[in-house]
């Protein structure tokens, strides 16, 4: 019985996971478009959070007018996605503020709303 109680967490735990992952390749691709093609991207950059938050914004407005004046070439895209991996920070005990923003958007993943027809197919 004690297994059957915990196969929906099961459940919750591996689209969360899923989704988080999918986005993170997302975003990090994404961000290797924009180092291939903006230099600033290529070091880190030794300012102000909010400053530097604004340069990445900039980065994907340039990005979008160059492609809406040039079009966009598929082959500079193709190498775009070799970030390196992230070392991580802290002590691994997340915060009880950080449990709950990932316990909401979990249950947000699986509710009718905020899931999608084939993340059950992935996990």
């Amino acid at each position: 019985m004690a297994f059957c109680q915990k196969r929906p967490r099961l459940k919750k735990k591996r689209v969360f996971n899923y989704r988080l992952s999918r986005a993170r390749r997302f975003v990090e691709c994404v961000f290797g478009i924009l180092c291939n093609k903006w230099r600033i991207l290529h070091t880190p950059i030794n300012l102000n959070p909010d400053f530097v938050e604004v340069i990445v914004l900039a980065t994907c407005v340039l990005h979008n007018f160059v492609r809406l004046r040039d079009g966009i070439r598929f082959e500079e895209t193709l190498l775009s996605c070799d970030m390196t991996d992230i070392p991580v920070i802290g002590t691994g005990n997340p915060s009880l503020k950080s449990k709950d923003i990932r316990d909401k958007l979990a249950d947000y993943f699986v509710s009718p709303s905020g899931s999608v027809p084939w993340q059950y197919d992935i996990i």
